[in-house]
This record gives C-alpha cells, structure tokens and sequence, in this order.
C-alpha cells in the first residue's frame, strides 16, 4: 500500500476485515449461500463482482454530477446490467459448464445489494480514483469470504478442492478415507452454507469486539 495514502489504503484493507460487507454489514448473502458448494464457482464469482463493482463505481463516479437525483437508481441498474451482460458473455464464450453451474445467480449480480450499495453510498459522492478502491476493496472482502466458505464446503462435502481429489479417493479408500473417513454430504447443502456463514461472522464480531476492548 505504499503507493496509496492512509485514507485511500484503508478502503482496501478495511473491507477485507474490519467492515466486511458480508460479516459485519451482512449485504450479498444470498450468492455466499447459493454458489459456495464449489470452490471454483465461488472464485469466478468473485472475480465477476470484482469487474462489476470496480467497474460500475468508477463509472458511477464519472457520471455522479450528470446524472439528475429522480432517476439516479435507474442510472445505476443500467450501468450494473450493462456490465453484468458482459461477464455472462464472457463466461458462456470462454467458461461455458461453469457459466451453466452458476446460472441465474450472474445475473442476480445486479441486484447484489453490495454494489447498489456502494455505488450509491461512495461512487456519487467521490471521484473516480477512489471509487475504484472502494469498488475493489468491498470486492475482494466480499469474495474473500465466498472462497473461505467454498472452501470447507467442498473440502468437507465432497473431499475435492476445485474438483482434485484432495483426501484421497472415497471408492478405493485412499488417503483419509483409509481410517474411515466418509464424506459429510451436509456440507454441500444450502442449510450448511448458511451456518458456515454464520460461524465466520461470529469469529470476525468476536475478533472486532476483543480489538475494541483492548483498546
């Protein structure tokens, strides 16, 4: 973060941590529960959001002074489905099994309340520069939390991690599957998801809480 000042460093870092949008703000949980069980969807997920909100903010910012308050929602919904539009192309061009895995939920990007949120709570009331670090940094703290929770999920539910067998093969009973081990099908169930979720919260509010006390 050398190259950035204070202010503009902590719209990176605090996302990621501090003011995560889905543990602490608890915003975009719906997709942190539908598209988890793997952990490959999990990660282009994050990447699509990634391109939406950094995207979308700069230019929510560019047009912040333009654009007239009684249609600036409309504005917004435009800018996020334009972009939305592109990543689906992309993903059926280049990605097109996983653009079948993840479905309707590229599409419901659009009404991730992260970005809406951020384009309306940040991008029309900065520049573009910051914009896009705050576009990237609620980006990465929201995606950092897919890939943890996709991670335990497909690791426990399925003993694979981005579809490699990783603990051994459960038919021949290789690897930890020698000692017994059986995989917990649970994990990969939307109930599970959800508690995952809620155990991650529960450790980055815990940790917050122990910061403020110490202080």
């Amino acid at each position: 973060m050398g190259l950035l000042s204070k202010k503009d460093a902590a719209l990176i870092k605090d996302p990621l941590a501090d003011n995560n949008p889905i543990t602490i703000q608890v915003l975009g949980i719906c997709s942190a529960l539908a598209i988890t069980a793997e952990l490959e969807a999990a990660i282009v997920m994050s990447i699509s959001v990634l391109f939406v909100l950094g995207i979308g903010n700069v230019v929510i910012s560019l047009m912040r002074n333009i654009i007239p308050s009684k249609i600036r929602i409309i504005v917004q919904l435009i800018v996020v489905a334009a972009l939305v539009i592109i990543v689906d192309q992309v993903l059926k061009a280049f990605a097109y099994e996983l653009s079948k895995t993840l479905s309707v939920f590229v599409g419901l990007i659009i009404t991730n309340c992260i970005i809406m949120g951020r384009f309306e709570a940040f991008a029309l009331g900065n520049g573009p520069w910051r914009s896009f670090l705050d576009g990237i940094g609620n980006s990465l703290g929201y995606g950092v939390i897919l890939i943890i929770v996709a991670f335990f999920r497909e690791l426990l539910g399925a003993g694979t991690l981005l579809g490699f067998k990783v603990l051994g093969d459960p038919i021949d009973k290789t690897g930890v599957y020698a000692f017994g081990y059986e995989n917990n099908g649970f994990m990969i169930m939307p109930p599970m998801a959800l508690i995952v979720v809620g155990i991650i919260i529960w450790v980055q509010r815990s940790r917050n809480t122990a910061l403020i006390e110490d202080h």
